[in-house]
């Protein structure tokens, strides 16, 4: 799942004054048509007011339907922003405090060591220090169609291996926002889904926003799309389940505009400002680093500190403070980005894997910049440029992957010792069986993640799942004793460009006893 995206900035060309909305419409009509994006839809506010709102393109190829201010996207990990701001609110209630542990909150939660578990508070659950890796357990959502349920996610920690000491280093995590989401629940007395709408979406009359299973109304709704295989097709819609509360709303560039003004507000709205969502004080909380991250050192932006508050990254941009995040689900990919400095935001909502992130990150780009008094920099270009080799990288690493079980085609491999059944602690059985005399795998709690095995080379096999709706194929290496006969298996995705949710890696599958 792409949740942020760290860009490299170089040194401005031709000088570029404040854009105007024209300028944007010819610059998304631009971007559009090179990366190849269905629809997209954006919205600028600037001092207060909403100053551009608009769709571009189509929100379904197939039905022809245009995106408009009022079209819904999923916008995935931008959901996070929200989760804080409704944990904002229970501690301004008195119903939780920041530093909580965990388990006084909810007394199952165990981590993968006992110290950790014993200190592991709600900070912590929003701020990706927790010591474990890239995307630990995201394969309990990734893809859709899983069976996994809450308590699952809640005591799957303790069997996962730390990569780093705890609250010493960034490693983005979905599933520790989910946990947030319990205790919002379980604090609140209503599911997360109802509180985050009750308290937040319907107090800033975000009027056609909604949370999840909540959603009421299709008729103007973005399908997904893909451009993986060359072709712009629709793919099926994402039912994220149980991580709402990591990346379940759906909403769109009007409503939005309302979300970044009330933060630009530090919480007050309505007439004159005279309703408040949460504190300064937790306002300051939110936009505070919490996780420092490297700084990105770059002449153009001149970028001192890099770091992460709760559910925002923060950084300075050319002497300003720059507040973003961004969001991926298949299909669906997000940025929303504020200056306070400059009382700024900028919202882009897109339908299309693969161009959707050249697209927003590098719209956003030029549009900041241009507030920021920072030359033209053709950041559409560039980004182009910079996507499609990052594309022809991962896309020459899969083909020889292809190319080598094509030339293996002519060994011959004895099926019955990998034929069984193999489990994860937390993820659950795998099996390994013969079809048509091919060995098929499937895994019995994630049932679109199945699909045939091809011999690679010695021991390892690679898969190609029959879910293809992004780019997610995997090699299966296989541990054999003395006789040859699997007795475990390890994964990890084929192409580099696999999304980091796949965390394949993490698993660690042994031969069920019979």
């Amino acid at each position: 799942m792409l949740k942020y995206l760290f860009l490299i900035y170089l040194v401005p060309s031709t000088t570029f004054s404040q854009i105007s909305s024209q300028q944007i419409d010819s610059l998304v009509a631009d971007a559009l048509l090179k990366f190849k994006v269905a629809g997209v839809a954006i919205a600028v506010v600037k001092d207060g007011k909403v100053i551009h709102s608009k769709g571009y393109g189509l929100a379904d190829i197939n039905s022809k339907i245009a995106v408009n201010e009022n079209t819904n996207f999923q916008i995935a990990s931008n959901t996070k922003a929200f989760t804080t701001t409704a944990l904002a609110i229970l501690e301004e209630e008195g119903k939780i405090k920041w530093d909580d542990k965990v388990i006084d909150h909810i007394s199952e939660f165990k981590m993968y060591d006992d110290y950790v578990t014993q200190n592991f508070n709600i900070l912590d659950l929003l701020t990706h220090r927790s010591g474990l890796g890239l995307g630990a357990g995201d394969l309990m959502f990734y893809p859709d169609g899983t069976n996994f349920t809450i308590q699952d996610v809640v005591s799957c920690f303790q069997y996962f291996k730390p990569v780093s000491t705890f609250r010493t280093e960034f490693n983005y995590d979905n599933l520790l926002y989910m946990v947030a989401g319990e205790i919002i629940a379980r604090s609140s007395g209503m599911s997360y889904e109802l509180f985050v709408q009750k308290r937040i979406i319907e107090p800033l009359e975000m009027k056609n926003s909604f949370v999840g299973y909540l959603q009421n109304d299709k008729s103007n709704l973005a399908m997904p799309h893909s451009s993986e295989s060359g072709i712009l097709k629709t793919i099926d819609s994402y039912a994220i389940g149980i991580a709402d509360a990591a990346g379940g709303i759906f909403s769109n560039a009007a409503d939005m505009s309302k979300w970044m003004i009330v933060h630009l507000n530090k919480g007050r709205y309505g007439t004159d400002l005279n309703s408040s969502l949460f504190s300064l004080q937790n306002h300051t909380e939110m936009w505070r680093i919490h996780t420092v991250l490297e700084t990105n050192q770059n002449p153009r932006y001149n970028s001192h500190f890099n770091g992460y508050g709760l559910g925002w990254f923060l950084s300075d941009v050319a002497g300003k403070l720059e507040v973003y995040h961004t969001g991926a689900l298949p299909g669906m990919l997000s940025s929303v980005t504020m200056y306070p400095d400059l009382n700024l935001g900028i919202v882009i909502l897109t339908n299309t894997e693969n161009g959707g992130a050249g697209l927003f990150s590098s719209v956003s780009n030029t549009i900041a910049d241009s507030y920021l008094g920072l030359d033209d920099y053709a950041w559409i270009d560039k980004m182009f440029k910079w996507s499609n080799e990052d594309k022809n990288a991962g896309d020459s690493v899969t083909k020889k992957t292809w190319e080598q079980v094509e030339l293996s085609k002519k060994i011959k491999v004895k099926n019955e010792n990998f034929i069984g059944i193999y489990t994860d602690s937390w993820f659950g059985d795998v099996e390994v069986f013969e079809k048509n005399k091919q060995l098929w795998i499937k895994c019995n709690r994630s049932p679109k993640l199945n699909g045939p095995m091809a011999f690679y080379q010695e021991n390892t096999f690679a898969i190609k799942w029959e879910y293809q709706a992004m780019n997610c194929d995997a090699f299966a290496m296989f541990n054999v004793d003395d006789t040859g006969k699997a007795q475990s298996i390890k994964m990890k995705g084929i192409s580099p460009n696999i999304d980091f949710s796949f965390d394949f890696q993490d698993l660690d599958l042994v031969r069920k006893v019979k």
